[in-house]
């Protein structure tokens, strides 16, 4: 005969698996214990969690790091004004730019975010088929137009399309204050880095992708899922986008 207990635990078992399908199995126990308490108002000690989880045979996916392959030639260089104090007191406040490539079916695209640390959302991003100054540009220009930049930190490595004066001119219309990291110190601007890391592990590696279009709706879905669904530990188990509502209201 089946006990209480044994009902509880299969219960509990059948929504965590309906979790780890919800989110893509991007969720360690800690998430998956979050989400239970949001969704359904359960109470349950994280070590119980991951014990069910381990029985499970399910596991948060596990990130790769990003390989550094250094930085090309320079025309313009801004000091480091962030100096890695990623906190930010309000949106827009504090802002990190990168570049990172997507490798599907022996090709690769290139995808350029802005990052806002105040609550660890993407405000805007733009994928091409070239790591090029025009990338970045529009990048810029989008998010220009989605906020308010006025006293705005925009951070950012020393790569080519970010020391070009074209960038630079750009910011400066816009009023746009510019930050870079040290030379060849990928943790300046690690925020931006770890972003990275949950788009590949979450998406890119675990899917098989023909085509262009196929990778630019994948990308799009799964940054809206970030902004208006992942929660974060950081942000009180809430995603990027309910804490700023929250926080802002």
């Amino acid at each position: 005969m089946i006990t209480s207990k044994q009902k509880e635990e299969r219960q509990l078992k059948k929504l965590i698996l309906q979790c780890h399908k919800a989110v893509r199995g991007t969720y360690g126990y800690y998430r998956v214990r979050a989400w239970l308490r949001r969704k359904h108002n359960l109470k349950i000690n994280h070590k119980r969690v991951y014990r069910f989880m381990k029985e499970l045979g399910i596991q948060c996916v596990a990130r790769k790091k990003k390989r550094w392959f250094g930085k090309k030639s320079e025309n313009y260089t801004a000091p480091n004004s962030l100096n890695r104090n990623f906190k930010a007191s309000r949106p827009n406040e504090k802002w990190a730019t990168d570049i990172t490539y997507l490798l599907f079916n022996g090709q690769r695209l290139f995808l350029s975010v802005i990052y806002d640390m105040f609550n660890n959302e993407i405000v805007a991003y733009r994928i091409g088929e070239r790591n090029d100054l025009k990338l970045v540009l529009d990048t810029v220009k989008l998010a220009n137009k989605k906020r308010d930049v006025t006293d705005t930190l925009l951070h950012s490595d020393q790569g080519f399309q970010y020391t070009s004066h074209q960038y630079n001119k750009l910011l400066q219309t816009y009023n746009i204050a510019q930050s870079m990291s040290r030379k060849g110190n990928c943790l300046d601007n690690a925020c931006v880095e770890n972003f990275f890391g949950h788009l590949k592990s979450e998406l890119m590696y675990l899917n098989k992708f023909r085509t262009k279009a196929e990778v630019m709706n994948a990308v799009a879905s799964y940054i809206r899922f970030y902004n208006q669904q992942r929660i974060q530990r950081k942000l009180n188990d809430l995603s990027p986008v309910e804490y700023r509502t929250q926080v802002c209201a």
